[in-house]
């Protein structure tokens, strides 16, 4: 068994993971008291410190709710994660004031992480510097674009310095040269600075070319984790397939897939159970 001083290599370990969502249909009312199903389920895996893993899997395998859970938003139902050291998460609109200025959501980041009024003039010059947002940064957040929301997002992590960056297709949006400008800066702080990075993304190329270690999420669980090159090109194939089925043959597929995530059903209580447990 590993002790404390081993698992000091490690940026982060899972032991056990899941997480567990109810069921709502579009009016975000409960579709039914017994349809609970797994966000994530039983995933376990260690990230030695300075790796740099890309997490890929098709939509809704999982991959959001990982990143949540990495960045310590949403609680674990079951399990453990362990972080050694001070994580960001990197999303659209994650960790933003729609109502408050880009400059007002320097300054309330800054001083969320302890930091001084120097420091915070410090970090708020540096995101000026590298989110180009210009005279956009007086304007309230509630009317900037995607783009725009995640070339804030970004500044301001990369500007606060944390140990570990979860990235989460915060770079799917906006102008490539500005998404080429973070993947280049991620890729120094990756070089020169030992940087954690988890990478979320729907582009093979990207993951590949930036990341070391490949993560495939789906269905909720692990399916597979080693060389990047090697769990991408097995992603591939399997999105390869999925995409050559057709119609009916698909949707049944899904089907089987998402009945898999689904937890056993709950009885009913009666009232006295529910009066007195």
């Amino acid at each position: 068994m590993e002790n404390s001083q081993d698992n000091k290599q490690y940026a982060v370990i899972a032991d056990h993971v899941s997480k567990i969502y109810e069921l709502r249909n579009k009016n975000n009312q409960h579709k039914s008291a017994n349809k609970r199903f797994y966000a994530l389920k039983d995933v376990s895996f260690k990230v030695k410190k300075g790796d740099v893993v890309g997490i890929l899997g098709t939509n809704g395998s999982g991959k959001s709710t990982l990143s949540l859970l990495l960045s310590g938003i949403s609680d674990i139902d079951h399990g453990t994660i362990t972080v050694n050291g001070e994580q960001a998460l990197i999303a659209i609109n994650t960790g933003l004031n729609m109502q408050l200025t880009g400059l007002e959501n320097i300054k309330v980041k800054g001083a969320l992480m302890g930091l001084k009024k120097k420091e915070i003039e410090a970090i708020t010059q540096d995101v000026i510097n590298f989110s180009e947002l210009g005279d956009f940064l007086y304007q309230p957040v509630k009317k900037y674009s995607s783009g725009m929301k995640s070339r804030l997002g970004f500044s301001i992590s990369l500007a606060l310095d944390p140990d570990i960056f979860i990235v989460d297709e915060a770079l799917s949006v906006g102008d490539k040269g500005f998404a080429k400008k973070c993947i280049d800066r991620m890729m120094q702080l990756r070089d020169d600075r030992g940087k954690t990075i988890f990478f979320v993304s729907h582009s093979l190329e990207q993951v590949k070319n930036f990341c070391t270690t490949g993560m495939w999420i789906e269905g909720g669980e692990l399916r597979e984790m080693g060389p990047v090159d090697t769990v991408a090109d097995h992603y591939s194939d399997y999105v390869n397939m999925l995409n050559a089925m057709k119609g009916k043959e698909k949707q049944e597929f899904l089907d089987k897939k998402f009945q898999k995530r689904l937890l056993p059903k709950q009885e009913k209580k009666g009232l006295f159970q529910k009066l007195f447990g």
